[in-house]
């Protein structure tokens, strides 16, 4: 029987990785209450035959289109299979499972009314009971710039701007499944921006997060971070001017 929830996993060469995060997840019996979608973004390697092996849903793209792109196709799936919440983390084992649950029940916490729900929660390292792994010195750097400007501009304070792991509403995801309502090259600071400008809500609650198990992140070493940093502000102007007009 359908669940109400989608856990969106994008994933692109996560052989070494997915194989323990489905694990978990089944361990968890997340898909009790669950659905679980991998999107596998042209991966040359064993991911597909791994997440069909966990009779896990999967939609294999033809060739690697990117991270934002995979996440859209996932979001573009729960507008037309008609969710009512999806929850996103990433492959390679750095969202622990346990986070999942604690996500889909801020999502759906009602304290003061229905106006006060949030539409996208955002899984934070950085509030006092988050647990977290080593967090690099430009990365840091990036963030807590980003954090400023997110403040400055929306005057909503988010402690971790660049995390993967998101909660949205059935509002929010068909918002992003919509083409031009979404960065598929940069969907990071520049989207929370857009969102909070939008009237959306966001909130933010405290996770654990692990180092990346086996491989080496998009973001990796020195010149990876500064370029995306740089694109990222870019993107990010480009979000507060369309937003302003």
């Amino acid at each position: 029987m359908k669940k109400n929830v989608l856990i969106l996993i994008p994933a692109h060469n996560e052989e070494k990785n997915i194989k323990e995060l489905l694990r978990l997840m089944m361990e968890y019996k997340i898909s009790d209450w669950a659905d679980i979608v991998v999107v596998n973004d042209g991966s040359n390697d064993n991911t597909k035959e791994i997440v069909a092996k966990y009779g896990v849903e999967v939609i294999n793209l033809l060739y690697n289109m990117g991270y934002g792109s995979a996440l859209q196709v996932g979001y573009k799936y729960a507008t037309i299979k008609n969710y009512e919440y999806l929850i996103q983390l990433d492959a390679d084992g750095q969202h622990d499972v346990s986070n999942l649950e604690n996500i889909y029940k801020a999502l759906t916490r009602d304290d003061k009314g229905s106006k006060n729900m949030p539409d996208i929660v955002i899984g934070s390292r950085f509030l006092e009971e988050s647990v977290s792994c080593k967090v690099t010195s430009v990365k840091k750097i990036a963030i807590k710039f980003f954090r400023k400007l997110i403040k400055k501009v929306s005057g909503v304070k988010i402690t971790d701007p660049t995390s993967g792991l998101q909660g949205l509403n059935r509002k929010a995801f068909s918002y992003y499944a919509e083409y031009s309502n979404f960065d598929y090259k940069y969907p990071d600071i520049n989207m929370i921006i857009q969102m909070l400008l939008q009237g959306f809500r966001i909130v933010e609650i405290p996770v654990i997060m692990h180092e990346r198990k086996e491989g080496t992140s998009m973001h990796s070493g020195f010149v990876k971070p500064v370029k995306y940093m740089i694109l990222m502000m870019l993107s990010t102007m480009n979000a507060i001017y369309r937003n302003h007009k």
